[in-house]
């Protein structure tokens, strides 16, 4: 597996806009007084490429690496700013890089879905290893983190980060994934997710206050609803027939249907979204399974509506769907009801893949 075929950093500038637009973004000279972010990556790059722990990985898990390496500090170039006193700084570069990185990953290089979101959630927390101890609960941050991400190749990732600048608590910063890594490991998740005793123990976690990981709760759901989340023209209508055939659908799209109402009428969004509450709470009541039937691409659309569910004791299923990006833009175009492609693209950037930190179930559909 080749995520990038030729390595060279000219050629790459050549190719990809996204690395071009690397030269010339500014750092704050007290953190990178090496220069622009194109340097600090090339260097982090040389850096990653000579660490044993790197030299040790097989080279699938290299390339993903290697890729994230590239890719870490993309989205700087969107991001960073001077402030009134000099300082340059970069907020929520990663975060914004994560979902720049799976465009590109899917729609330029055409990645694998596990290997790209494998580079995704490398990019997104590229910088908990320095900052774990500084979030509000570090404990939930990592555990979340160790779900979505591989924590040890994370820490060969940050080590590389700091090696290839020039700063000076670099010390410092070695430290701090060097208590990462023994955070993890006194964690039971260096390297692999966190062992939750149950689904339903995971998902209580996440989503309460002041839990303990440890507690296992009563399983006691009233019914399961199934939370359909997939961009459009991913086959979300057609899964629905071949496997959930027999239960009770809420579609967003049926609705403004039925009341002729069109998607580009934004004034009618709310409307529909509380007709389609309005449907769910009724199921609610009578503690019948349903599917809730929309793109929900983004964590916050789902979380609201895992809220509405779970506060009546219902059980929540994710079922994530995609195709190739390929696929994607012809099964789209043949839908009766096709989405343009540059909605399509918009909504690509947008897209959260759901975690299992979301649901008590969380599945992964992926076509070929």
């Amino acid at each position: 597996m080749k995520l990038f075929e030729n390595k060279n950093w000219e050629q790459l500038r050549k190719q990809y806009s996204w690395v071009a637009d690397m030269h010339g973004v500014p750092q704050d000279v007290q953190h990178h007084a090496e220069g622009d972010v194109a340097v600090h990556t090339q260097m982090v790059l040389q850096q990653l490429e000579s660490l044993p722990e790197f030299i040790a990985l097989d080279a699938d898990a290299q390339e993903i690496l290697w890729a994230t390496a590239l890719l870490h500090d993309v989205e700087k170039r969107s991001t960073t700013f001077q402030e009134p006193d000099g300082g340059i700084v970069s907020p929520g570069h990663a975060k914004k890089g994560a979902m720049t990185a799976r465009q590109i990953l899917m729609s330029e290089l055409n990645i694998p879905f596990a290997i790209r979101e494998a580079v995704v959630g490398l990019v997104r927390y590229h910088g908990l290893p320095l900052w774990i101890m500084h979030k509000p609960d570090p404990l939930k941050a990592l555990l979340e983190a160790s779900l979505s991400v591989n924590t040890a190749w994370l820490s060969i990732l940050a080590k590389a980060d700091i090696l290839g600048r020039i700063c000076q608590d670099a010390a410092e910063m070695l430290d701090r994934i060097s208590f990462f890594e023994a955070y993890c490991l006194e964690q039971h998740c260096f390297g692999v997710p966190f062992p939750f005793e149950t689904a339903n123990a995971r998902f209580r976690y996440f989503n309460t206050e002041n839990a303990s990981p440890m507690y296992v709760p009563f399983e006691d759901s009233i019914c399961e609803v199934t939370l359909l989340s997939g961009l459009p023209g991913m086959g979300k209508d057609h899964y629905l027939q071949k496997q959930l055939k027999g239960l009770p659908v809420i579609s967003l799209d049926s609705i403004r249907r039925e009341h002729k109402l069109k998607p580009e009428d934004k004034s009618a969004t709310g409307w529909v979204t509380q007709e389609a509450k309005e449907q769910a709470r009724v199921y609610l009541r009578a503690k019948k399974d349903f599917v809730w039937n929309a793109t929900n691409i983004t964590k916050q659309m789902r979380s609201q509506l895992i809220s509405l569910f779970t506060d009546y004791g219902a059980r929540v299923r994710i079922i994530y769907l995609e195709k190739p990006y390929r696929t994607w833009i012809k099964q789209n175009a043949e839908r009766e009801h096709a989405v343009p492609n540059s909605v399509l693209t918009k909504l690509l950037g947008k897209l959260e893949v759901p975690t299992p930190a979301e649901a008590h179930e969380v599945v992964y559909e992926i076509g070929s």
